[in-house]
């Protein structure tokens, strides 16, 4: 019983349990921006880096200075994840702790609170979840974006159906679930951001304690899901 208990309900970093979960939380926080912050998708820095740069080489350059905050904050993130990772043994617990505490946080924080900042403290956690939690078994994925994953499952799809090749049947099933997650994540954001307002980054703070809760070390060393038997 207890064996099953920990197959099934613990999270390993690299497990596809944990990949859904921090897919559903990444669409969550991009509805949850977009909705309650003035259409801002904070987890997306490829259009932060687009919208600086159009905004620089035209007459609205002066605006362009609204997509720097954002874009420090992500780098800052990735910054902070590595020294947490140098300077504890148990790095992951405590980047999903930060998480909790910056979301919960925000979901204090009163309106007249600047959007910038709400936006900066969401770029700041999704890095962090980024820089820590980055491999699906033996695979890279993104767990606030879905274009790289989406290329994959693709490519996945096409050994999987037309080569009949196995593991990358798991691959593209694996990739398929966080892509979904993501998906249901991002309509669970839009329904909760639209009645709740601000206070509903509390069900995505909600989600990571309970990640914390199921997390357990001594799992990382077991096979994934998705490993080969």
């Amino acid at each position: 019983m207890e064996h099953n208990f920990r197959k099934y309900f613990s999270l390993s970093p690299n497990s596809l349990m944990m990949a859904i979960i921090l897919a559903l939380v990444g669409g969550f926080l991009d509805a949850y921006t977009y909705i309650t912050r003035d259409g801002v998708f904070a987890t997306a820095q490829t259009g932060n880096t687009v919208l600086f740069a159009v905004r620089a080489a035209s007459t609205e350059y002066s605006g362009a200075i609204q997509n720097i905050p954002p874009f420090v904050a992500f780098i800052a993130g990735v910054l902070a994840a590595e020294y947490i990772k140098d300077k504890h043994t148990s790095h992951r617990r405590a980047v999903l702790l930060l998480e909790f505490s910056i979301l919960f946080i925000v979901g204090w924080l009163p309106n007249s609170v600047p959007n910038m900042l709400i936006t900066m403290c969401i770029a700041f956690v999704s890095s962090l979840q980024i820089a820590t939690f980055n491999k699906l078994d033996k695979w890279s994925y993104n767990s606030t974006i879905t274009t790289g994953n989406l290329r994959t499952a693709a490519q996945a799809s096409y050994a999987a159906f037309v080569g009949h090749d196995p593991e990358s049947r798991r691959k593209f099933i694996g990739f398929t679930a966080i892509i979904t997650s993501f998906i249901c994540g991002a309509l669970i954001g839009t329904f909760f951001s639209t009645y709740l307002g601000n206070t509903s980054i509390w069900i995505a703070a909600g989600i990571i304690l309970i990640t914390v809760i199921l997390y357990h070390r001594n799992v990382e060393n077991t096979k994934a899901p998705l490993e080969k038997t």
